[in-house]
């Protein structure tokens, strides 16, 4: 189901996605981090993505950039180290490995497969490393659906930095209003509203809207909302 705010123009003529936690379950790892850690799977995967998302930040806004997978495996020893679990090097490359291939949510395959069936180009736009992204693509099966696969690494800004969002216009050569961006993520939504994107915040958990006086052009509950606001003009 989709909440659609009124919009003065009309619909966007392509989709992007944020990868992380939008296509692909980023605490999909707490299945095998429980293996490893009884009792701490949850809090493991949850402490790891929030430091991820902190090391994005603390480096873009510094003037520094490291790839991705740096960052995300930096933010998993931080998060065992704050658990006190015993993270050896074979433990920590299995997390890393099981990182590198994401559960996709089980909607993502029908979405984009229809999206495809209707012409609707569709993307990624994530702060993934290019390798990151086209093994997370090929394991899911949805390499022929997803093209440009954009990585912030082209500009070393993470988002949400204006640089990062400029990809999305540049690659598909649509102005930002034109072009849907979905994401999960409630930060990356607001910032790629302020960034000029027609927005759609992916909301599946009930999440409140962050307080700074901004709104994703609209908010659903799963990835069909996407599906909800584009097909019924592009079939």
């Amino acid at each position: 189901m989709v909440m659609p705010r009124p919009r003065p123009h009309a619909l966007p003529r392509a989709v992007l996605f944020d990868a992380y936690g939008t296509l692909f379950d980023v605490h999909s790892v707490a299945l095998l981090a429980e293996q490893l850690f009884p009792g701490q799977g949850e809090r493991l995967s949850l402490l790891w993505r929030e430091r991820q998302i902190d090391y994005t930040r603390l480096l873009t806004m510094s003037g520094r950039y490291r790839p991705f997978w740096e960052v995300t495996r930096a933010a998993l020893r931080f998060a065992a180290l704050r658990l006190a679990l015993p993270l050896d090097a074979a433990g920590e490359d299995r997390l890393m490995n099981q990182y590198r291939h994401l559960s996709a949510f089980p909607e993502a395959r029908d979405v984009l497969a229809a999206l495809h069936r209707a012409a609707v180009p569709a993307g990624i736009l994530s702060n993934g490393d290019p390798d990151m992204l086209a093994v997370a693509v090929k394991s899911a099966g949805f390499a022929a659906w997803l093209d440009p696969l954009l990585s912030v690494h082209a500009v070393q800004r993470y988002k949400t930095d204006a640089a990062a969002y400029a990809l999305g216009p540049q690659a598909l050569r649509l102005a930002a209003r034109d072009i849907l961006f979905v994401s999960s993520n409630g930060w990356d939504a607001i910032g790629a509203t302020w960034y000029g994107y027609t927005t759609l915040w992916v909301n599946r958990n009930g999440a409140p809207l962050e307080q700074l006086d901004c709104e994703p052009s609209h908010t659903g509950t799963s990835l069909r909302a996407v599906l909800d606001l584009l097909l019924p003009v592009k079939a």
